[in-house]
């Protein structure tokens, strides 16, 4: 049976996408990402990009590429004399998003500026959460360089990867979008799950990107990037064990054992001066649960056992002047 052009277009899924790069002196690394966002085999609808107060040849870059590809936008934000992660980089991008009309699309990405993609990878993102409605955020992985080889950077498959968070828009503002803290990658995933959908990465060669700066690591070295990491467990509600689980895991990854200790120091330093943690005890106590089901039964049971209990929701409505309209 024939179908008609105007029924094909019907079914024709919007891809609408808009990107959004909280940035601070990424000179060395942006040209790379601005490179191979432009490579793309599907292409933004628009990229915001937002210079946090860089003080490098960051604005130049930025002017230049901005000058060639109407499609980029650029938001400019004082210097605030640091390099801020966590509250500061969401700080930044919800600049960008207040730049946009976020209905206007029909995905959201928060990207950073300092890595390769692979040319197929927004085009793939798209297929796979068109082919299973219930996904609200997935990501590729992501690699390191080294002597010429590519490196695993450690990650769940249960988590869209903070610099590279790929959303739907309607899923990313039903959660609340993320929180103006260091655990906020987290967050947001384990938000996903209470609302019944899914937070997912792929592995595999078109869905493996370059991290040109090491996952973990701060401009005052990896040991205050790990410590920080404790303490953003203990801000979102991770418990003792858990914790302790978590930090013993990568005891073989560099720095061999120090990086693991730095890890819980960071836990045990914010429990002993009762530092605050999320209010959302509705969540917190979400997450213990799941966590005691991963020590339990594994991560890989613990998220199939979210899922099918999910029942596969409708498809998102297409936003107006959609191709599914």
């Amino acid at each position: 049976m024939s179908i008609s052009p105007g029924t094909q277009a019907r079914h024709t899924p919007s891809r609408r996408y808009v990107l959004i790069s909280p940035c601070r002196n990424e000179a060395q690394y942006m040209r790379q990402t601005l490179d191979s966002v432009i490579a793309q085999s599907a292409a933004p609808t628009k990229w915001v990009i937002v210079d946090d107060g860089s003080t490098d040849e960051t604005p130049s870059i930025l002017a230049e590429y901005a000058a060639k590809y109407p499609w980029i936008q650029v938001v400019t934000r004082k210097d605030r004399g640091r390099r801020a992660v966590g509250p500061g980089v969401i700080e930044a991008f919800y600049d960008g998003y207040a730049a946009i009309t976020p209905h206007d699309f029909d995905y959201v990405c928060k990207l950073d500026l300092d890595l390769r993609l692979p040319p197929r990878y927004f085009e793939i993102l798209m297929e796979r959460m068109e082919a299973d409605a219930r996904i609200a955020t997935c990501s590729g992985k992501a690699y390191i360089e080294r002597d010429g080889e590519l490196l695993f950077e450690r990650h769940g498959d249960d988590t869209s990867l903070g610099m590279t968070k790929f959303y739907r828009v309607d899923r990313f503002e039903a959660i609340g979008g993320f929180v103006r803290e260091v655990m906020w990658d987290g967050i947001d995933c384990h938000m996903c799950r209470m609302h019944g959908w899914i937070a997912c990465s792929w592995d595999g060669p078109e869905l493996r990107f370059v991290h040109l700066r090491p996952m973990g690591s701060s401009q005052q070295g990896i040991y205050t990037g790990r410590m920080r990491h404790g303490y953003g467990q203990y801000f979102m509600g991770t418990g003792f064990v858990y914790m302790l689980a978590s930090a013993a895991s990568r005891l073989n990854e560099k720095p061999y054992v120090l990086g693991s200790l730095a890890m819980m120091l960071g836990w045990l330093q914010s429990a002993l001066k009762r530092a605050p943690r999320y209010e959302n005890l509705k969540f917190r106590r979400f997450l213990r649960r799941y966590h005691w089901r991963v020590l339990t039964a594994g991560k890989q049971r613990a998220i199939e056992e979210l899922a099918a209990v999910t029942s596969p929701p409708r498809n998102p409505s297409p936003p107006p002047g959609s191709a599914a309209d």
